[in-house]
């Protein structure tokens, strides 16, 4: 579902302050994986994650995304491929629109746009069924101002957006890391679902240790914009924190620099 071949990216180059983000990544992702995202801080996860939405051109190498090279497609061109949630619960969902005008423009997304009416009967019940999934109330609220809700709310709702129309690949960045632990899990425990139930292929970055080992049948750990870890299946399901620490050590050489991910021990 994504090749990730020999990537390369580097920011500010030929200055005092270039910083080789992305050095020869290489990453292949099959149909239905779930993979986490741990490394230290600069690692090059979100540049990665990045560099895949088409935030920006990359310097070298090719990224495809089921079968089709997306290398050099313009970003608003990949969006038919992809769902994103973002770190900030704020930036997947525009806050002046009611809750069933943010879940129509996630509907059409990819689709061509022509006159008609905005929300259909029929599409009002689709929202509202997918609402319900969610447990939050938000199906009797649809009518209301996005903006009124609460951080985790919104999040919810991004998450829900992601997948109203099954993505190739779904894009996890940090998703939770700007939540409260009791509505993080509860995110969480959504992510889970959507991905299990719509048979999602998906990527999530995170710094909590405990989060990478415990969701997903895959993870991965960077190091200086390449791969230096990939475990799946039984062996990821026993690791530890301490066991991923070690692994990163001996990997890379270096001791674990990432403040956030330790305090998740």
């Amino acid at each position: 579902m994504l090749e990730i071949k020999n990537v390369k990216k580097a920011f500010n180059v030929g200055t005092v302050n270039e910083k080789i983000a992305l050095n020869g990544l290489n990453l292949t992702l099959n149909d239905g994986d779930f993979v986490t995202v741990i490394g230290g801080n600069g690692a090059g996860k979100s540049t990665m994650l990045n560099a895949i939405a088409g935030v920006w051109d990359i310097d070298e190498g090719s990224i495809i995304i089921d079968g089709v090279d997306v290398t050099d497609m313009l970003e608003f061109k990949r969006a038919k491929y992809l769902g994103r949630v973002f770190q900030d619960p704020m930036m997947g969902t525009a806050a002046d629109m009611e809750i069933q005008e943010n879940m129509a423009l996630a509907y059409r997304r990819g689709r061509a746009r022509g006159l008609g009416w905005g929300i259909t009967k029929k599409e009002k019940e689709l929202y509202k069924q997918e609402l319900k999934k969610l447990d939050l109330g938000l199906e009797d609220r649809m009518t209301s101002k996005v903006g009124l809700l609460s951080g985790g709310q919104r999040q919810a709702l991004t998450l829900l957006m992601s997948a109203l129309v099954k993505p190739k690949l779904l894009l996890l960045d940090e998703h939770t890391a700007a939540l409260d632990p009791k509505t993080a899990a509860k995110v969480l425990e959504l992510s889970d679902k959507i991905i299990s139930e719509s048979k999602l292929t998906a990527m999530m970055v995170t710094h909590n240790m405990n989060d990478a080992i415990k969701h997903g049948n895959r993870l991965v750990m960077m190091h200086e914009g390449r791969i230096i870890f990939d475990v799946s299946g039984e062996e990821k399901k026993k690791l530890t924190i301490d066991e991923l620490v070690e692994k990163f050590t001996q990997s890379s050489g270096t001791e674990f620099a990432s403040d956030r991910a330790l305090l998740s021990k």
